[in-house]
C-alpha cells in the first residue's frame, strides 16, 4: 500500500472538537455520558500511532513528551479545582496506573518505528486477554459466553483488517514482540485504572497517573542516552498532536468510562481503534481501506457489541 508524504497539515486535519467537547461535559453524567466518552476516548486514540510514526522519534522520547506536554496542561487545571490529594492505596493505585502506561507506551511506541504501524496496532491491543483474565482471577468479574465470542470476533475482525501483509511484514521480529509485550502492560493500566476510578474523579487520576509516568519516562530516557532536543518542527508538531489530542483528549475520556464501565467492556471497545485509525490513514497518509479491510471493520464492530451487551445475558 503507498503512502503519501504529509505535512504538519496533517495534524490540523485530524479534528480534536469530540476530544474538547467531551472533557468538559465527562466530569457529570452517569451511564450514557460513559459510552459518549468511550466513543470520543477511542476517536482521538486512534490516532496515535500515525502520530508516533510521523513524529519520527525514538519511541521512549515520543511516550516522554506524550506525558510531559500532557502534563503541562493538567497540573495547573487539577491545582486550581481544588481537588484533594488521593492518599493511601488510592494513590498507590493511581501512581501504578501511571507507571503501567508509561512502560506499555514505551514498547508501544518503540514497536512502531520498529515495524508496521498496522502489526503494532493490532498486537498492542491484545490487552483485552490480559483484562479478561485478570478481571476473572483477581476482581473475580464474571464474563459470560457472549464476553468470549464478541472478543474472538472483534480480534478475527482486526486480523482481517490488517490481512497477511502486516504480519508478514516483520514476521515474528523484536517490534512484534514489543507489541505484544506492551499490551501485557497496557491491561494492566486498564485493570488498575478500573479500580482506582472507582473512587478517585478523573482530573486527579489523570494528573497524578501522568507525574509518575513522566518521571520514569524522564528517567528512562537519560539513562538510555536519547536526545530530548534536536528535533524539527514537524516532530514537534506531532508529539504535541499525540499529547494533547491521544494523551489528553483520549484519556481523559476513556479514564471517565472506565469510572463507570466494566474494564474488560471499555478494553474490547478500545480495539475500534485499528478500524478508525485504518479509516484516518486514507485521506491523511494516501491509504485505502479495500473490500476485506471493510468486513474486517464489521467484524470488529460486531464483537464491540457483543461485548457491551453480554449484561443482558442471564
Amino acid at each position: 500500500m503507498e503512502q503519501t508524504s504529509p505535512d504538519i497539515a496533517t495534524v490540523q486535519a485530524v479534528d480534536p472538537a469530540p476530544c474538547r467537547n467531551v472533557a468538559e461535559a465527562m466530569l457529570h453524567g452517569g451511564r450514557g455520558m460513559a459510552y459518549a466518552a468511550l466513543i470520543a476516548g477511542v476517536l482521538c486514540i486512534s490516532g496515535s500511532a500515525l502520530f508516533v510514526k510521523l513524529a519520527g522519534v525514538p519511541g521512549p522520547v515520543s511516550a516522554f513528551y506524550r506525558f510531559l506536554i500532557t502534563g503541562l496542561v493538567l497540573v495547573p487545571w487539577w491545582l486550581s479545582s481544588g481537588a484533594a490529594r488521593p492518599s493511601g492505596v488510592r494513590l498507590w493505585l493511581t501512581l501504578a496506573g501511571g507507571i503501567f502506561l508509561a512502560l506499555d507506551l514505551i514498547l508501544w511506541n518503540t514497536s512502531i518505528m520498529l515495524t508496521t504501524a498496522s502489526t503494532a496496532t493490532l498486537l498492542g491491543n491484545n490487552a483485552p486477554i490480559w483484562v479478561g483474565l485478570g478481571a476473572w482471577l483477581i476482581f473475580r468479574e464474571r464474563l459470560s459466553g457472549r464476553y468470549w465470542f464478541g472478543l474472538l470476533t472483534a480480534l478475527a475482525g482486526m486480523a482481517l483488517v490488517v490481512g497477511t501483509t502486516g504480519w508478514s511484514a516483520s514476521g515474528p521480529g523484536k517490534g512484534d514482540l514489543m507489541a505484544v509485550a506492551a499490551g501485557f502492560f497496557y491491561g494492566a493500566y486498564l485493570l488498575t485504572t478500573q479500580k482506582a476510578r472507582s473512587s478517585i474523579d478523573t482530573l486527579t487520576f489523570m494528573t497524578f497517573s501522568v507525574a509518575a509516568g513522566t518521571v520514569l519516562l524522564l528517567v528512562l530516557n537519560l539513562s538510555l542516552g536519547l536526545p530530548l532536543a534536536g528535533y524539527g518542527a514537524r516532530s514537534w508538531a506531532y508529539l504535541a498532536a499525540l499529547a494533547l489530542v491521544s494523551h489528553l483528549g483520549g484519556w481523559l475520556a476513556v479514564n471517565y468510562a472506565l469510572g463507570h464501565l466494566k474494564a474488560s467492556a471499555v478494553s474490547v471497545s478500545l480495539l475500534a481503534q485499528v478500524v478508525v485509525t485504518a479509516a484516518l490513514a486514507a485521506p491523511l497518509l494516501g491509504e485505502h481501506l479495500t473490500l476485506r479491510q471493510l468486513l474486517g471493520g464489521g467484524l470488529v464492530l460486531a464483537g464491540i457489541y457483543l461485548v457491551i451487551s453480554r449484561r443482558r445475558v442471564t
